[in-house]
């Protein structure tokens, strides 16, 4: 990297009328072992052998900063109005940490999620929404949560065998100890690698859209219930079917490079930004897609 790759410079007075929308933004940018600062009305980056580059802030959803990352007080302004969030993860792994809230316009989303959530019939008829889009035969409109819920343990089993089979990998269940990545085979590695950067990208475009990544409709009692909720609508192809593709591919060794490539192309690829937004909409009981 360096200053002959130099981008168009952000400026900083901007205003959320001249922001693209979620939906136009590059879902991610993953940066490790550099610095974030403030350099003429831009946000840049210099990595550990002293190269810089100027990021396009406004065209990104969300910065993952992994190790050796630090950024200064003015940089974290600037992304916050240029609604570019920030979130910490972890190396190989891209295990996630925490996200930084960017201020939203207003609260509608927010309290729209809210009155659902508080309304036991609206909030089940939300998970009933969800659950249909994975089960597309069955019918669920009479179904309770648990029962959902049983379906749901149910069909990802299944998945993952059906996936092993595909694509000829052995299979001896999920396993993620956290602090033990390592432990685990290299479909499972993947897997853990994959869900956690798909958690990153959902967090980012739930807070940008005003949304609560804590309150869900299935999920409970966990950091980030409604994030957890919206990844199990793309999980099956950004994560489950991408582990066991590539687990022959790595011949047993973990490669983060040739992950991260691999779950990047696919989340492009599906236009996934573009999804979230409609998805939430629709998941709310707003307009079908």
């Amino acid at each position: 990297m360096s200053d002959d790759l130099d981008i168009t410079r952000l400026i900083i007075k901007v205003t959320r009328d001249t922001l693209p929308q979620i939906k136009d933004k590059y879902p991610f940018l993953y940066l490790e072992r550099g610095r974030l600062e403030i350099d003429d009305s831009s946000v840049k980056w210099i990595d550990c052998d002293a190269n810089f580059i100027r990021l396009p802030i406004a065209t990104i959803n969300t910065l993952l900063l992994g190790p050796g990352t630090s950024v200064t007080h003015e940089a974290i302004k600037i992304l916050a109005a240029a609604n570019c969030s920030v979130c910490w993860v972890g190396e190989d792994s891209l295990l996630f940490y925490a996200a930084g809230i960017s201020p939203t316009s207003d609260t509608r989303n927010f309290r729209k999620q809210m009155q659902i959530a508080c309304d036991e019939k609206k909030s089940l008829d939300v998970a009933r929404r969800m659950f249909a889009r994975r089960f597309p035969e069955p019918d669920v409109k009479d179904k309770t949560l648990d029962q959902l819920k049983g379906m749901e343990g149910y069909r990802v089993r299944q998945l993952y065998e059906q996936k092993a089979e595909q694509y000829k990998v052995g299979w001896k269940g999920r396993r993620y100890e956290p602090g033990k990545f390592e432990m685990g085979d290299v479909t499972n590695q993947i897997l853990t690698s994959a869900n956690a950067a798909l958690y990153g990208i959902l967090c980012s475009a739930v807070h940008a859209m005003g949304y609560s990544p804590h309150i869900g409709f299935i999920h409970s009692g966990s950091p980030l219930p409604f994030v957890y909720d919206m990844a199990d609508l793309y999980k099956e192809h950004v994560c489950i079917d991408l582990a066991f593709a590539m687990t022959l591919e790595m011949a047993g060794v973990y490669n983060k490079h040739k992950m991260s490539s691999a779950f990047r192309k696919r989340v492009i690829e599906m236009d996934l930004l573009t999804k979230i937004g409609l998805d939430i909409e629709e998941m709310l009981g707003g307009k079908k897609k």
